[in-house]
């Protein structure tokens, strides 16, 4: 990186997203909307999924029908790409680069996690539980807890409610824009750590940093460790 990152404030806690930051499931949600797009007699664009990446599912919903035209039945449409993506998670999902890592990292030092996503409990179960992770976490909060979600504060703010930290203190990690977005309006020291989404302008300047892996975010914060 061109420039050290450098933490304004002491980390006192860590929220996780989940898709793309923890987990590698994103790539498992894009096929199957592109497969059940094909199967409808449709063409669903990496464009137009890259657009949905991280939104909430009102905010997908407009985009989708926005595509394929206003009298397009989006519950059936999303109801069974999800299915069909989460029946792929049965074994278990393969872990981001760095995530346990990380987590073991932040339970030796005694920092408390959360995870504020915008899936919801179910899935959350399906895509966390093989791995043996909820336990892990203090807090998890999904779409089921916000009555908004992502890019409004709202998840990361009850995050850090329940973990008992004041937003400011939290470091946040995401991989979307509505993600970072969310965070860094929650006040949250906020790190991109890309998946499928590359940070924009605006997006780099809401964030302390990007980095390409959490095995990069361990070591920034060993740095910072007593």
């Amino acid at each position: 990186m061109a420039l050290p990152v450098t933490l304004p404030r002491a980390v006192e806690a860590v929220v996780f997203d989940m898709d793309g930051v923890l987990v590698d499931s994103e790539c498992l949600f894009r096929d199957a909307m592109m497969e059940v797009s094909r199967e409808q007699g449709r063409e669903l664009p990496h464009a137009i999924f890259m657009r949905m990446v991280g939104g909430p599912r009102d905010q997908n919903r407009l985009v989708v029908l926005e595509h394929f035209g206003a009298d397009f039945d989006f519950e059936t449409w999303i109801t069974t790409a999800n299915a069909r993506a989460l029946a792929r998670m049965v074994d278990g999902l393969d872990l981001k680069p760095g995530a346990l890592e990380l987590m073991d990292q932040l339970e030796g030092a005694g920092i408390p996690k959360a995870v504020a996503t915008s899936a919801g409990r179910s899935a959350v179960e399906r895509e966390l539980g093989p791995a043996g992770l909820i336990p892990r976490f203090a807090a998890i909060v999904t779409r089921d807890d916000c009555d908004r979600g992502k890019p409004h504060p709202d998840p990361f703010l009850i995050a850090a409610e329940r973990l008992g930290v004041a937003p400011e203190a939290c470091l946040a990690l995401e991989d979307s824009h509505n993600g970072v977005r969310a965070a860094a309006a929650a006040g949250m020291m906020t790190i991109m750590v890309p998946d499928l989404l590359e940070p924009t302008e605006e997006i780099r300047a809401l964030c302390l940093a990007v980095l390409p892996s959490l095995h990069e975010v361990r070591r920034l914060l060993a740095d910072y460790a007593p």
